[in-house]
């Protein structure tokens, strides 16, 4: 992280500084919280894998978000929906969400509301076990097509996507999709834009797997395949100015941080809501640990509020 910081600081240099206004002096855009309709939970940054890419750094070892309980979760969920927030949706996301043993009681808990669940998971290992198996079996013939699962494939390739996340890797995630496919549990993909493909190959190439394996999911539908743009913080990026809405022909409150907050619960601390999924550890998106107030004003001032959402046009939810 620290490493990333430095590249950032020297790819923008006098960049993302002040919340208020950009390096030329002119007023920062910013986003105001509409109602969240995804509440995202960050089950713990723990994961049985190490990735070269993770922006969150999740590794066997890092635990610098720790293991929320099931209690934590549906108190937070009470209180978001107490203060009249639409939420349709629980995202669950780590670290490896299915490393938490208290996780499959946190979905339960949502699916129970009547809320949709999105996990994002690499189906493997930790899913496989005997214990997290028997409770998605039996979430999903309980609630059927209220739950889905997005699996992280990085690439349609063996060799491109284990170069990434380690030799087998891939295999692993299939294993876990082919059994997830037999159960009739909602499938969904995230890959990545960073192999220099045009995004047209790259859905070919998904959608030629998902044939092979008789895999559910429509390589076409953005909400079913998600290609995400990389976050690369060795690049120079621009500043996101209110004049850039009009510009750009962009909305503020189509961004991901209107209508989303996530739950956390950093090393040491009581859980806290982070404006945003990609930036759990910057305190200039921490918004405290009551539930947020919608009008909530989210600065955007990181590069991933530009390369990612603004420019990038991504969004974690569904």
């Amino acid at each position: 992280m620290k490493d990333e910081i430095a590249a950032a600081g020297a790819a923008n240099s006098g960049k993302f500084i002040d919340p208020q206004v950009t390096a030329d002096g002119d007023t920062r855009a910013s986003v105001a919280l509409t109602g969240i309709r995804t509440l995202w939970v960050n089950t713990g940054t723990l994961c049985n894998i190490a990735c070269s890419h993770c922006y969150i750094e999740s590794s066997p070892t890092n635990d610098a978000l720790v293991y929320l309980s099931a209690e934590e979760v549906s108190a937070h969920l009470d209180a978001v929906l107490a203060a009249g927030h639409p939420v349709e949706e629980v995202g669950f996301t780590g670290g490896e969400p299915f490393m938490n043993p208290a996780f499959p009681a946190m979905v339960e808990d949502a699916l129970r509301r009547g809320l949709r669940v999105l996990i994002l998971t690499n189906a493997m290992k930790p899913m496989m076990r005997p214990v997290p198996q028997e409770a998605i079996q039996r979430l999903n013939a309980l609630y059927p097509g209220q739950m889905e699962l997005r699996i992280s494939l990085d690439h349609y390739t063996a060799s491109v996507h284990d170069e990434e996340r380690g030799l087998g890797s891939f295999l692993s995630s299939l294993t876990g999709m082919r059994w997830l496919r037999d159960i009739g549990v909602t499938l969904s993909v995230a890959g990545r834009g960073f192999t220099g493909e045009d995004e047209a190959s790259q859905r070919a190439g998904y959608a030629a797997l998902f044939a092979e394996e008789g895999f559910k999911i429509d390589a076409y539908d953005p909400a079913r395949c998600v290609i995400f743009p990389e976050m690369d913080m060795n690049a120079p990026v621009p500043e996101i100015t209110t004049a850039c809405w009009g510009i750009l022909n962009k909305r503020p409150e189509d961004q991901m941080c209107a209508t989303s907050r996530m739950l956390v619960k950093r090393k040491g601390e009581a859980p806290a809501y982070a404006a945003c999924t990609l930036l759990p550890y910057d305190r200039g998106f921490d918004m405290g640990p009551e539930a947020p107030e919608v009008g909530q004003e989210v600065a955007l001032n990181h590069p991933h509020c530009a390369k990612f959402c603004v420019l990038g046009g991504a969004s974690c939810s569904v």
